[in-house]
């Protein structure tokens, strides 16, 4: 069966996950191309060829969320890049109404299962572009805003992120007035690169399940981009869900021969928080990457000091590529994981969250 069409018998899969996601029959759970696969936050450029965008979909892919726009800059700057993104990645939804949809609710998630298209949720990887006020966020709302950062790397006026160094503070006032505000509007808070100490006050504040899209498991690899234990456990409790990022650095120095350290993070991370609070979140470009001259000079354009080359490549060799949620998809199943909790990690555990936040 089409994976595209299976949901007209969807309704007869009473032993299928207890969650409001598409069903499947047991006979169907046996590949990503026929169950929900969702990426909590990956790469979907402009200027990727349809025919990249096709081989996405093909893998399986039927979700994704999107960062919109680099979030560093403040201040004016910050807030006319971020209208700018997203009208921009609007138009390019709009252009190519036959691989994409802009997403705003898992009923849009299913709409595009249906109609063989990929479905686009925004992300915003700070919060800056809200400015000191509360007005601006109903304004990225309507505009079709779902999910955000509360800070990206350093302080901001919400709270610290992981690389403000000897800064230890954690959410601030107007940060908690703005999770209260966060989930009564019913979008969704995302604590990747806060500092732990933000990221547990927020999970404490937080009326609503919270995110952490893109990250990996500090207790078993140390990077500053990583969670704790801890804050995995405090998250599960509160019903969030945590994102296992595919960026090599985060999860290992080994530079080759080291694709089974994905898994070890993804295993630590449903050790720990449980398989129902586990999901992918691949913070990776979906091109066939290649170490060149001409990718480092885009990449320093683009993440500037960021860019350490003791770290490269980012990529792990099999998760390289347009198809790599097929890797994951086999990986998992080779770790002995059962077909129902393969399919929690792949995207209804995700889809979960999103029903019970966004809506």
């Amino acid at each position: 069966m089409n994976r595209r069409r299976f949901l007209t018998t969807a309704a007869a899969a009473t032993a299928a996950l207890p969650i409001a996601a598409p069903r499947l029959l047991a006979a169907q759970r046996s590949s990503p191309q026929s169950a929900l696969v969702m990426d909590a936050m990956g790469e979907l450029r402009i200027g990727y060829a349809p025919q990249l965008v096709q081989q996405m979909l093909d893998s399986g892919l039927d979700s994704i969320t999107i960062t919109l726009c680099d979030p560093k800059p403040v201040g004016d700057e910050a807030l006319a890049l971020a209208v700018d993104s997203l009208l921009e990645f609007d138009h390019h939804i709009a252009a190519n109404p036959t691989r994409l949809l802009k997403a705003t609710s898992v009923a849009d998630i299913d709409r595009a299962r249906e109609s063989g298209r990929l479905a686009v949720f925004y992300l915003y990887q700070n919060t800056v572009q809200f400015g000191a006020g509360l007005e601006r966020v109903d304004m990225f709302y309507a505009m079709g805003l779902r999910s955000c950062q509360l800070t990206y790397n350093e302080r901001n006026l919400v709270g610290v992120g992981c690389r403000a160094e000897g800064d230890d503070g954690a959410l601030t006032e107007f940060g908690r007035s703005l999770v209260d505000h966060l989930n009564d509007l019913g979008m969704l808070i995302d604590l990747s690169h806060a500092n732990m100490p933000t990221m547990a006050a927020a999970i404490a504040h937080s009326r609503q399940p919270v995110h952490v899209s893109h990250t990996a498991c500090n207790d078993l690899y140390g990077h500053v981009r990583n969670t704790s234990d801890a804050n995995l456990r405090a998250l599960a409790e509160r019903g969030g869900v945590v994102g296992i990022c595919q960026l090599r650095p985060f999860l290992t120095d080994t530079r080759q021969d080291n694709l089974h350290t994905y898994f070890d993070h993804i295993d630590h991370a449903v050790n720990v928080a449980g398989v129902e609070a586990v999901c992918i979140g691949s913070d990776r470009d979906h091109r066939v990457i290649e170490m060149t001259d001409e990718y480092l000079a885009e990449l320093r354009a683009e993440e500037g000091s960021q860019v350490v080359n003791s770290e490269l490549p980012y990529f792990i060799d099999e998760l390289n590529g347009p198809r790599r949620m097929e890797v994951v998809w086999d990986g998992l199943a080779r770790r002995g994981y059962s077909g129902a909790d393969v399919e929690r990690i792949m995207g209804a555990n995700l889809y979960r969250l999103y029903a019970d936040v966004i809506g």
